[in-house]
């Protein structure tokens, strides 16, 4: 799972066993991103794209005309300093001013990956995880940023998130923080992503990408069936067996964004995090801010391979607890059964029948909390019934005497607070 830094190239070279991400720190520790696909056996990257004077392209240094943020193939962009394209960070100062000029300054190599405060991610054992920080820094405002990068043993997926922080003596607002982003070399893609609505999620929909800004997003404070938290981008022959792919997610289901755009030199910026609308983050001296983590998979060999990529980690490092790797149990929701008219004596009766078919598994669905018995009233309203349910939750100690069948209350995936633990 080697992590490498060229110290004579600077340059990031990551690698799994079938996948390279190479980056590099050029000229006053700005980031580019040089390579991300079929794995290398080395790289050395400062002259895969020669710097060149490009006509009316903004310079940071007016003295040399050939470097232009605006043209350079970036790693995370922030706004203001002569990229005129989507930032992944844009923050505003208190005295208004949004200009940000993130340069590198130092960097850490550690085995194992952290956890994020808050945040559902990707988890693995020390020996089985290598993980790369980069801290940027804008020392003007005080304003860091360390993005991170993970690999994992036996997986071609690599996990990135960022995190934020305020170093300076003025409060910051956040207006826009993706958790990854670079710009890919080539424009000549389709781009493949998953809309869909209430009973026909994650439909499947493929285009050119051509000179034109595609975003998948939800406004809606969750992820949602409309849209789901995935973008990837397609060779044009890429097909289910063949064709490189390139793939993102987000581990997050609140409001989120993902985009692709080339830009004039047919770079294309590929982009995923929190959606910046109506987002807005007061960040005081002294604090920090976590974006979620997005998990990046290239595939040589078509979506299949990206798909098994995406599943076996999910199913590996991702769900959790005694049934991570065991075969489920058979179960029966009550749902179609009773909808919102049941009471102790039918999930009685319903347990009775299940087991006789070899269910081993009641989930007790919508209706049990507030007075639910339509949908239109009581989301949120998590206190038990007691019309239906006099004994309350404690009915699945009564009905779990019986060592055949288990009890378990959900939340109906369709109501507003879905992502309710069971209890």
């Amino acid at each position: 799972m080697p992590i490498h830094y060229d110290a004579e190239d600077r340059t990031f070279h990551i690698q799994t066993e079938g996948m390279s991400y190479i980056f590099q720190i050029v000229r006053d520790g700005y980031l580019r991103h040089a390579y991300w696909g079929a794995r290398l056996g080395g790289y050395r990257g400062s002259n895969v794209i020669p710097f060149m004077d490009r006509s009316f392209a903004a310079n940071p240094d007016t003295r040399e005309r050939t470097f232009s943020l605006d043209t350079l193939a970036r790693e995370y962009p922030a706004y203001g300093n002569t990229d005129f394209r989507e930032p992944a960070i844009q923050i505003e100062q208190a005295d208004g001013s949004r200009i940000t000029d993130l340069r590198y300054r130092h960097h850490e190599i550690y085995p194992g990956k952290k956890t994020l405060t808050g945040l559902p991610a990707v988890y693995a054992e020390d020996e089985e995880a290598e993980t790369l920080e980069i801290l940027l820094e804008d020392e003007k405002i005080g304003l860091q940023v360390v993005l991170s990068y993970s690999i994992l043993r036996g997986s071609d997926a690599l996990m990135r998130s960022v995190q934020v922080r305020n170093q300076g003596k003025e409060p910051l607002r956040l207006q826009r923080v993706l958790s990854a982003a670079m710009d890919i070399g080539g424009s000549d893609f389709d781009v493949l992503y998953l809309p869909g609505s209430h009973c026909r999620e994650r439909l499947v929909e493929r285009r050119p990408l051509g000179h034109y800004r595609h975003v998948v997003e939800s406004r809606r404070g969750a992820s949602s069936h409309q849209e789901n938290p995935f973008l990837a981008l397609l060779s044009g022959d890429a097909n289910e067996h063949q064709g490189e792919v390139y793939a993102m997610n987000l581990v997050y289901s609140g409001s989120f964004r993902a985009e692709a755009e080339p830009d004039q030199f047919d770079l294309t910026r590929f982009a995923i995090g929190i959606n910046p609308f109506e987002f807005s983050w007061l960040l005081e001296p002294g604090e920090s801010f976590q974006a979620p983590e997005a998990v990046l998979v290239y595939s040589a060999s078509g979506l299949g391979t990206m798909s098994r990529t995406f599943h076996s980690l999910y199913r590996k490092h991702l769900c959790r607890g005694f049934w991570r790797d065991r075969q489920r149990p058979v179960l029966v929701n009550n749902w179609e059964a009773t909808y919102f008219d049941f009471n102790e004596q039918k999930l009685f009766a319903l347990t009775d029948s299940a087991k006789a078919l070899g269910m081993e598994l009641l989930v007790l669905d919508d209706g049990w909390f507030g007075h639910r018995n339509d949908d239109n009233t009581s989301l949120g309203d998590w206190i038990v019934d007691k019309k239906k349910l006099p004994n309350g939750l404690g009915i699945r100690c009564r009905l779990c005497n019986d060592p055949g069948i288990e009890v378990w209350f959900m939340v109906r995936a369709g109501d507003d607070l879905a992502g309710k633990p069971a209890l």
